[in-house]
């Protein structure tokens, strides 16, 4: 069985919910038969690439909130992470355009690194002082998971390289009807949307595994 799981790198929710659904899955009695794959999806697709501001300032924006009220948003979010056992810093965190980041995350996938890639970008986005918005830090963090270095700097340096990958992912969620991320695709056949209790994402997994073996026994 494939779950499908589209999410944006500046979404904590992505973060939150990736550990959730991890968490379900471990508890899945097919778990070994689950294969899982991310999909891109951005946020902020009309951002400039050079312009970062910090995740306050955009709350602050965008919601019309004070800095108070949105410092309130982001500890509220932290909370969140630290009960699932991620580590989440709130000072300061930048906020920018990932279009390059899912670029090399298409990268990773053809080397069979996506997950590490996910794991070590997730990682300096949210508990780490890197900004992975910078190309030398995301560099740094895509060696750390394995890739070859000349061949992410080729990719970086290649504004079309993986593009259409990252477009079609996007096409795609937006075909099914995806409004926001993160977004989970079970099997084709079912969808959960947000970074739902891990208890739902093992409902999930079990029932797409029992509408599977039905469809096979009809």
């Amino acid at each position: 069985m494939r779950v499908e799981i589209w999410s944006d790198i500046a979404c904590p929710w992505c973060y939150i919910g990736k550990e959730r659904f991890e968490k379900g899955l471990a508890r899945f009695a097919h778990r070994d038969e689950v294969e899982v794959v991310h999909r891109s999806y951005e946020l902020d697709p009309g951002r400039p690439k050079d312009t970062i501001d910090t995740v306050v300032e955009v709350l602050m924006r965008i919601y019309g909130r004070s800095r108070e009220e949105a410092v309130a948003m982001e500890e509220h979010v932290a909370g969140n992470a630290r009960a699932e056992g991620l580590p989440y810093r709130t000072d300061d965190r930048d906020h920018g355009n990932t279009f390059d980041i899912h670029r090399v995350l298409h990268l990773a996938k053809a080397r069979g690194r996506q997950g590490e890639l996910l794991d070590r970008v997730y990682r300096a986005n949210f508990a780490e002082e890197r900004s992975v918005y910078d190309d030398e830090v995301l560099l740094a963090v895509a060696v750390e998971a394995g890739l070859d270095e000349a061949e992410v700097r080729g990719v970086l340096a290649d504004r079309e390289a993986y593009a259409a990958d990252v477009r079609a992912d996007e096409q795609e969620a937006s075909g099914m009807g995806a409004s926001g991320v993160p977004f989970f695709v079970f099997d084709r056949r079912y969808g959960v949307s947000g970074g739902q209790p891990a208890e739902l994402f093992t409902q999930a997994l079990e029932q797409a595994w029992k509408s599977r073996e039905a469809a096979e026994s009809a």
